[in-house]
């Protein structure tokens, strides 16, 4: 069923779509595989999941946003047939319920096993994406002895989610959109918080991404950073739901979340928390504070007036008492994701924190193989709908050449 080709496309997202794009209009004999359908991927977010950044910001080479709502956001169903009519608009090749199990560079190519039998490639573009491994903390398996314990690949709606409180430990975009889905379902909710950075949903009468898009923000590359491992980062907190608002641990608290430090086990019946709250709350203001910084920036960049910035509230809000294990029904782990390469048959591919040694997305130690779809290839935007298709466009250029 598979032939032999110049380049194998791992992956049918977002990123393996804008290089079929580009080696489709170059002439270059290529396939993509996917393990799942065109996509994909996308459908293992939950049920109610909308995109965060505004829908003129999917930014694909030839298959950019041109619907009537430029400054929504998509929802899941949406975000994935707009990705298949990408793909129809070019005829991509891709192959679909295909898996790539390992890779294998050799003399001349790699030789990738497949869910279909083996494909010889001469070059192979890893377009996996950057959701590719959950990050379980050591503490999600003692508490599964005592409660079920929910990935949030697994999580769909409230409804999925056993009756009662719920404990939902995690920082990020995720934990936060699914902590208010909970909120808002009348479920109470213990939020175990992280350190992720809070933004305005508007200043004036733009979106924040568009502010923060003026200020260069998303044009940061890892050499911006203070250190390597401000790569693992989580990006700011706010939500695309109903129209876009603020969402942060502030206005969880408002919601109703009992907010607690990240918890360190279990003893006696109850969770040990740490002291952390203030430090991730303060993290949060601190966030909001950067961006509103980035909006004076970028007023100055485009030339125009400063808007009334506006302030985050500045009430303690006291943590609460941890609970008790028999006082909830259910864990939710949201902590992140993890990029994966076991796949690729190759030592020193990738450095201490899991990111591929590249260099414009060409890998340094494997001769043929390149990324595209990782966060920090390029820039801070490389996985983003909005920049995966540059870094798309620079390794094509490499592939063509």
């Amino acid at each position: 069923m598979l032939a032999d080709v110049d380049v194998l496309v791992v992956g049918a997202g977002q990123a393996g779509l804008a290089v079929s794009h580009g080696l489709t209009a170059n002439g270059v004999d290529h396939v993509v595989l996917d393990r799942d359908r065109a996509g994909g991927a996308w459908a293992e977010r939950w049920d109610s999941f909308c995109l965060v950044t505004p829908n003129h910001t999917i930014r694909l080479p030839g298959g950019e946003y041109r619907g009537d709502d430029p400054a929504g956001y998509l929802s899941r169903a949406e975000v994935i047939a707009h990705l298949r009519s990408y793909a129809e608009s070019f005829g991509a090749p891709v192959v679909e319920h295909v898996g790539v199990d390992a890779l294998r560079p050799t003399d001349g190519g790699f030789v990738a096993d497949t869910t279909e039998g083996e494909v010889r490639a001469r070059r192979v573009v890893a377009c996996t994406g950057a959701f590719q491994r959950e990050r379980r903390p050591p503490i999600a398996d003692d508490l599964a002895v005592h409660l079920p314990v929910i990935g949030s690949a697994s999580y769909r709606s409230p409804d999925s989610v056993p009756g009662g409180r719920v404990l939902v430990i995690g920082g990020g975009q995720t934990a936060a959109q699914i902590s208010e889905e909970l909120l808002l379902a009348g479920r109470e909710v213990v939020l175990a918080a992280g350190r992720a950075p809070a933004m305005p949903r508007r200043v004036g009468d733009r979106d924040g991404v568009d502010w923060l898009i003026d200020a260069g923000f998303f044009e940061q590359t890892a050499a911006d950073l203070p250190s390597p491992a401000a790569r693992l980062g989580a990006n700011p907190l706010v939500t695309g739901q109903r129209g876009g608002y603020d969402l942060n641990l502030r206005t969880l608290a408002a919601h109703g979340a009992r907010l607690t430090g990240r918890v360190r086990g279990v003893e006696a019946g109850r969770l040990v928390v740490s002291e952390g709250l203030e430090k991730a709350i303060a993290s949060g203001d601190a966030g909001w504070a950067a961006v509103c910084h980035l909006v004076r920036v970028a007023a100055e960049r485009i030339g125009v007036p400063v808007p009334d910035l506006p302030e985050m509230p500045g009430e303690p809000i006291s943590a609460a008492p941890p609970p008790r294990i028999d006082e909830l029904s259910a864990v939710i782990v949201a902590c992140g994701f993890r990029s994966d390469y076991g796949w690729i048959g190759s030592p020193d591919l990738v450095d201490d924190l899991g990111f591929p040694e590249q260099h414009d997305g060409a890998s340094d130690t494997v001769p043929g193989l390149y990324f595209v779809g990782v966060p920090w290839l390029r820039t801070r935007k490389s996985p983003l709908l909005m920049g995966v298709g540059e870094d798309a466009d620079v390794v094509v250029a490499q592939l063509a050449g």
